[in-house]
């Protein structure tokens, strides 16, 4: 989970530039996202998500997360914003609510594309990527952390990161359990009852080996520095 988080964080900073030289958000070519590791959802397109929680179980919407944070860094975020904060050329699409009403919306534009005065603003994804690419950027999108939703952990989230980065972590057992409490507080911008926040990420890996602390410390230093 570390090194899909931290690629797909490199690779959103890179895209901040390329959007910067952008003169639309039309003129992007879909680049594959490998779905092989998700159930099967069918043919025919669905109106509702198929890898939430509560419907898919906890190991397939986890690795819908992760598909999906790939799926998007590649083909949505240098119009819809890094960590799918907007910068205000596209929707902000944290906020579609998770929900059938917000998942009619996504995959609605997903499929088709939005076309307005002749100008293609959205490329249709649909037939290039998927259904289930569709649903997995869907699922990343809807645990994205509201705006602020860290800063009142912020101050002991670096001092965790510090501790893990020093390599002489006590506890690390006790520093996972905080990053998980820690997890459970931080709220989504959709309502979705999971945020994949980095308090989340770090939490995943953490293991008492020495190796996972750094990776940890890591993906706190990228998630903090882009929450700013």
């Amino acid at each position: 989970m570390s090194k899909i988080f931290l690629r797909g964080a490199l690779a959103a900073v890179a895209l901040l530039g390329v959007a910067q030289m952008a003169a639309g958000h039309g003129d992007v070519t879909p680049q594959p996202v490998n779905t092989d590791a998700l159930p099967d959802v069918g043919e025919e397109w669905l109106t509702e998500n198929p890898y939430r929680e509560e419907k898919a179980g906890y190991e397939t919407w986890l690795t819908a997360v992760q598909i999906g944070s790939s799926g998007f860094n590649q083909n949505c975020a240098r119009c819809h914003g890094l960590g799918a904060v907007s910068g205000g050329l596209a929707p902000d699409l944290r906020f579609l609510e998770a929900s059938e009403y917000g998942d009619e919306w996504f995959v609605e534009r997903f499929q088709h594309g939005y076309t307005q005065d002749g100008t293609t603003k959205m490329p249709a994804f649909g037939e290039v990527l998927g259904q289930k690419a569709g649903w997995a950027i869907r699922t990343y999108i809807e645990t994205r952390p509201e705006d602020g939703a860290l800063d009142a952990h912020s101050e002991r989230l670096h001092a965790i990161r510090d501790e893990l980065a020093s390599g002489s972590v006590q506890d690390p057992a006790a520093l996972k359990s905080e990053l998980e409490g820690i997890s459970k507080e931080v709220k989504t911008a959709s309502g979705a009852p999971v945020s994949d926040s980095v308090a989340f990420e770090a939490s995943l890996i953490l293991t008492d080996k020495p190796e996972t602390w750094k990776e940890a410390a890591d993906i706190l230093t990228v998630g903090l520095s882009a929450s700013h």
